[in-house]
This record gives structure tokens, C-alpha cells and sequence, in this order.
């Protein structure tokens, strides 16, 4: 794939993907930038695909699910607005690759990934580690239900979309922390919710999006 010198060839399509990303405005020129340009994409999207790894698509990744586009990532990963150090929960492993990006902001230990598919879930847990992410937590589980064990967390987020945010993912982030992800059944919105004592205590819309449906109860 991708011809001559491989590991030249990836990085080139890797920075080339990012400086694109910034040409349109979906990319600033900080953490989550450098976060784009370490991950290497192409490592988790399946034999046969590899080549579009870095074109700004989403692709199939089996069990019915996708990787998601890389401006969307990049978007989310933004919005969470999480730094080094914080705790963050993901809900919807997938791949891996959102969870690599997002752990390249927060360090590999600070992020706990739930999927629900078991297939997905081991395959995103030996590429994370041999990518050297092996420090993020991942089980496999209802996303609906969050983590429990390890809350409360400084923000969480899905790749997937629910009728309505999960309350028991709300209730596992801390006061002033952020919930992120699409909601909505058909058309779905991009939102950003900040978390108080009691609940969601402000709303964000940034959007219209296409993700796949949640899987759980």
C-alpha cells in the first residue's frame, strides 16, 4: 500500500490530511492537531481499505459499525476541550482510532472505552497496545450504562448516536464536566452538554451529523 518507502509514505499522508483539515477551518494548529498527525489511521482500518485510510471518509470496520471520518474526530476530540491528565470516558470503541486520538490529548490512562461488540473491542485492544496505547481501559459492555466503576470523569463522549443522551453517562461526569455526542433518531445533531449537580445544565448544537445507530437497551 501507498508505494515506495511505507512509513515515509503513511507520515506524508498523515500530514497532508492534517494541513487539508486546517486549510478548511476543521482543524486549529494545537493539541488535537498534533494528536491527528501521531495516530496512524491507517493501522486501524481493516486489510483492503488501508489505502483510503487518509481520505476524509468514514469506513466500514465491520459488525455493522464505521471509523469515522477524520474531520469528525478531530471535531470531537476539539469540542471535549479535555487536557493532559483529564478523565474521559468513550462510549463506542470501535476501531480504536477515536480512542487513540482522544488519548494522545488525555494520556492513554486517563481514558476508559466501553463496546458493545466483543470482536470490536478485542480487536481495538491489541492494536491500541501495539501502537503503544496499551493503557487505555477498554471493556466490553452497553454504552448506555457508561462505567460506572471508575467515575466520576472529567468529560465523556460517543461515536454512536442515541435517541437521547444515556442518563446514567450524564450522572457518571463530574459537575462542570462535558457529555459529547450526536443524538437523535434520523437526523441526528452534534451536541455538547455541560454537566451540573443535577443534571445537564446547558445545551450546545454544533450541527448536523451522520453516525451509526447505538447499540444497547
Amino acid at each position: 500500500m501507498f508505494g515506495g518507502d511505507g512509513d515515509t509514505d503513511v507520515e506524508d499522508a498523515r500530514r497532508r490530511l492534517v494541513e487539508r483539515l486546517q486549510r478548511q477551518g476543521r482543524l486549529g494548529d494545537g493539541a488535537v492537531a498534533d494528536a491527528m498527525r501521531a495516530v496512524p489511521r491507517h493501522e486501524f482500518v481493516p486489510e483492503g481499505r488501508q489505502d483510503d485510510a487518509y481520505a476524509d471518509r468514514p469506513l466500514p470496520i465491520g459488525q455493522g459499525q464505521t471509523i469515522s471520518a477524520p474531520h469528525m474526530v478531530a471535531t470531537m476530540v476539539d469540542l471535549l476541550d479535555a487536557e493532559r491528565g483529564d478523565e474521559v470516558l468513550e462510549i463506542g470503541t470501535g476501531c480504536g482510532y477515536h480512542a487513540a486520538v482522544t488519548a494522545e490529548v488525555v494520556g492513554p490512562e486517563n481514558l476508559y472505552t466501553v463496546e458493545y461488540h466483543a470482536a470490536l473491542a478485542d480487536s481495538a485492544r491489541d492494536t491500541l497496545a501495539d501502537l503503544g496505547y496499551g493503557e487505555v481501559h477498554v471493556r466490553v459492555g452497553d454504552g448506555h450504562e457508561g462505567w460506572p466503576e471508575h467515575a466520576h470523569y472529567d468529560a465523556a463522549y460517543l461515536t454512536a448516536a442515541p435517541a437521547a443522551i444515556p442518563p446514567k453517562v450524564v450522572e457518571q461526569v463530574r459537575p462542570g464536566g462535558v457529555v459529547l455526542a450526536p443524538v437523535g433518531e434520523g437526523r441526528q445533531r452534534l451536541v455538547r452538554t455541560t454537566v451540573g449537580d443535577d443534571g445537564i445544565v446547558d445545551r450546545e448544537d454544533h450541527g448536523g451529523v451522520r453516525f451509526v445507530r447505538m447499540q444497547g437497551d
